[in-house]
């Protein structure tokens, strides 16, 4: 737990690192009960029964109520403990300062009119980021899709080779840099594979922005490999990972208790930037009716679990609700529903999605310290790997919520 009185709020370098890792393994581990089970799969918590009263709080309030505090949970002072307490936690330990910027060339409007606005905004921020000890010769664009991120950073002198794995996203990218007459290599490859070794070498500084979980752990394994003396990554999708269960990269997470699940590690992914009104509409939508046809294949069943469901198509919503149960029933070979009461059905599909929303606040005070978590493991990695590695953010979260970069030297 950390020590009272200590700002934490700064970038973290060096010993700091394993100090503030430590810290969070901590404070994770102790209260996993709280954050592990997901109030979507469990009609009720094990934790509910400690804290009825935190829980008949959460549960009684409305989904507007929930929306609004979705991405700030530790702001509701009002709520019961150990609400409060664990917020306060929650906040400490997770504070990171914002790494310090320099002025960047401009881009010109050559470079910024194939980029969509919000992600040129997160490349600007990424680059304003990036110093090193020595200026880099040869950007290498990781999981690149066009390659926006590596013609921003390209300068005069400078090359750069741009890897990607879908091949129209390669076309484009290349036909994008020969319209800028830029020297950049766009090349097609399975960074999963064990060709990709080759693509690195020591004379590369390697980016990645948003690069989703085993590719940009990938990146900082061969980088090191290869002997690259300096890199940068904005870690991403965390749970999208080849194996069921998360393999620590460092020895102290290693060394760690807390075993997470692809389930678990999709939580720092829950906290998204507001999206618009149709699309919250839609995904509420959504969620209701699933919640609903769970209570209803429950009783139909006569097995008191969850049911895991396949991902429907948009149009699924345009059914009536009574056609979305029958036909997603049929398609987990339930026998057959019968007739209910429909509207009550659905009524309490929403109720629900309120409390599971409410309910979700408490996990939400653990997403940003387990994603810290997580990139402090990868920090730690690239110290064993003999890199001076600096670990802050490099934007605000509504610009993206993730937003933590990684830079590493080898000086």
């Amino acid at each position: 737990m950390p020590a009272r009185g200590v700002d934490y709020s700064h970038v973290l370098t060096g010993e700091e690192l394993l100090a503030r890792f430590t810290a969070l393994d901590a404070f994770l581990t102790m209260h996993q009960a709280l954050w592990k089970p997901r109030p979507f799969t469990h009609l009720a918590l094990p934790w509910e029964i400690s804290y009825p009263e935190l829980s008949a709080w959460l549960r009684g309030r409305s989904l507007e109520n929930a929306e609004s505090a979705h991405n700030q949970p530790a702001d509701l002072v009002d709520a019961p403990e150990p609400f409060a307490t664990l917020a306060a936690l929650s906040l400490e330990l997770s504070a990171v300062g914002e790494l310090p910027t320099h002025a960047l060339e401009a881009a010109g409007h050559r470079l910024n009119v194939d980029v969509p606005g919000r992600k040129l905004q997160q490349i600007e921020a990424f680059a304003g980021c990036l110093s090193f000890s020595s200026t880099p010769q040869h950007w290498l664009d990781w999981c690149s899709g066009k390659g926006h991120l590596g013609r921003r950073l390209l300068s005069r002198g400078q090359q750069l080779t741009c890897v990607e794995y879908d091949p129209a996203l390669v076309a484009s990218g290349q036909a994008l840099s020969q319209r800028h007459h830029l020297h950049a290599l766009h090349v097609e490859q399975d960074v999963l594979t064990a060709e990709a070794a080759a693509l690195l070498s020591a004379k590369h500084t390697p980016v990645a922005l948003h690069a989703c979980g085993d590719l940009h752990v990938r990146l900082m394994q061969l980088a090191s490999a290869a002997g690259c003396r300096q890199l940068a990554l904005a870690p991403c999708c965390y749970n999208r990972i080849s194996l069921t269960q998360y393999q620590a990269l460092s020895s102290a997470g290693a060394e760690s208790v807390l075993q997470l699940s692809r389930e678990d590690l999709a939580l720092p992914m829950s906290e998204t930037v507001t999206a618009g009104a149709r699309i919250r509409r839609q995904r509420d939508t959504s969620m209701a009716r699933r919640l609903a046809f769970d209570s209803l294949q429950r009783k139909v069943r006569g097995v008191d679990e969850y049911l895991p469901t396949p991902s429907l198509p948009s149009a699924w919503l345009e059914k009536p609700f009574a056609d979305y149960c029958r036909d997603l029933g049929a398609l987990k070979e339930l026998s057959t529903i019968g007739e209910q009461n429909w509207l009550a059905l659905e009524t309490a599909g929403w109720q629900r999605l309120a409390e599971v929303r409410n309910l979700e606040l408490l996990r939400g005070l653990f997403r940003r310290p387990l994603e810290l978590w997580l990139n402090l493991d990868r920090a730690l990695f690239l110290a064993e790997q003999g890199y001076d590695v600096r670990l802050g953010t490099f934007c605000d979260a509504h610009l993206t919520p993730r937003n933590f970069l990684l830079v590493a030297e080898r000086v």
